[in-house]
């Protein structure tokens, strides 16, 4: 498993639209909306196997109200 965090720009007054719709899409474990240069940051779970830069594209740039992005990818979790 591979977690990711992407940081999601939205048009103007959209942006809860987008974190209602991106709680829908079955690897996003959590959103947060954020102050700052971006609105909201996801937190998503990709099989090993997952094409991060496809799923991005394909899954989350593409729900409407999407701006812009910026991903995360991790490498090691530490608790």
């Amino acid at each position: 498993m591979q977690t990711i965090f992407v940081m999601v720009k939205c048009e103007l007054g959209k942006a809860y639209d987008v974190a209602d719709n991106a709680v829908a899409v079955e690897q996003v474990s959590e959103v947060y909306s954020t102050s700052g240069q971006y609105d909201l940051l996801m937190k998503c779970y990709l099989d090993e196997k997952t094409d991060i830069g496809h799923f991005v594209t394909s899954q989350i740039q593409t729900l409407p109200g999407v701006k812009d992005t910026f991903t995360l990818i991790t490498f090691k979790a530490f608790s």
